[in-house]
């Protein structure tokens, strides 16, 4: 098994997977506290123009990409904020927006089509440079400073809006920072799973997580450790068995997720014997004192 860590091309692949695997959950826990698990697909289709419009300029489709999926996450802010009643079908003309300028923006670029946009639709972890890692780590460090250095003053925003207003915390810059974080991290994740499945990275691992645990620091954690595993797994999957690395990291995901769920619901009901129990006990020895 030891021998794919002898290609150049696996090291890197592994190197960008672990970093998707931290960065992913760590902005996802944020998403899903906040019900905003689809916010991440909305985003990824949104990127798909910039990726086609680094094409088209002939610069680096990783930058474009976050400039237009950091414009298009800021909007969905705004619009979830001022929107109201008809928020969710502008954003859905965002998204649809997003996907069909991604498509005709390539079409027009010089010797473009949209073969061009499959290894970011799907990711393609194999054919990550050594520029692209570079780019990513630089990426996820950013993303990292601002999910653990911000996280008592995120998840505050994220748990109620109105009493972290009241507290005086900047909310609005917090909702607007947390968006453009989760742009960049579809960004870092693209290469890794692809625009169409980064959502389920981000979101999956977090599901999983919060059936076992409890409390913010342990999800967290219990989090990125199984979108490292997975992702590390899919990638070591993907390579001996010659499949696409973005669906085999997803579908693991879901498998982790189910059977942690099956091995939650039997504990938590063996708990709250165990809690009732002792109630009972003292409920007992209180009547026994009296």
């Amino acid at each position: 098994m030891l021998e794919l860590l002898t290609y150049p091309f696996m090291q890197r692949a592994l190197l960008a997977a672990v970093l998707v695997g931290i960065t992913a959950p760590a902005v996802g826990i944020y998403l899903v506290q906040r019900r905003q698990a689809i916010m991440g697909d909305g985003i990824g289709h949104v990127a798909l123009t910039g990726v086609a419009l680094g094409f088209l300029t002939g610069t680096n489709p990783v930058w474009t990409a976050i400039a237009v999926s950091a414009l298009g996450a800021v909007l969905m802010e705004l619009i979830r904020w001022y929107g109201k009643t008809r928020g969710d079908l502008a954003l859905a003309m965002l998204f649809y927006g997003g996907m069909a300028g991604g498509v005709l923006l390539i079409n027009l670029s010089p010797g473009g089509s949209n073969a061009n946009l499959t290894t970011y639709l799907f990711g393609s972890i194999t054919t990550v440079s050594q520029q692209d890692v570079v780019v990513i780590s630089l990426l996820a460090g950013f993303v990292m400073l601002i999910t653990l250095g911000l996280r008592r003053q995120l998840f505050a925003v994220c748990q109620d809006e109105e009493f972290a207003r009241v507290t005086g915390l900047p909310v609005r810059t917090l909702n607007l920072l947390l968006a453009v974080t989760a742009a960049v991290t579809v960004t870092v994740a693209m290469r890794v799973v692809g625009l169409l499945l980064v959502s389920a990275l981000m979101v999956v691992p977090v599901a999983a997580a919060q059936q076992a645990t409890r409390g913010f620091a342990m999800t967290l954690a219990l989090a990125v450790s199984i979108g490292v595993v997975v992702t590390l797994s899919g990638t070591v999957f993907s390579f001996y068995e010659n499949v696409p690395p973005g669906a085999s990291i997803v579908v693991l995901a879901i498998g982790v997720f189910a059977v942690i769920t099956a091995l939650a619901a039997p504990l938590a009901k063996s708990r709250a014997r165990r809690a009732a129990a002792a109630e009972e006990r003292c409920t007992l020895r209180d009547d026994v004192l009296v």
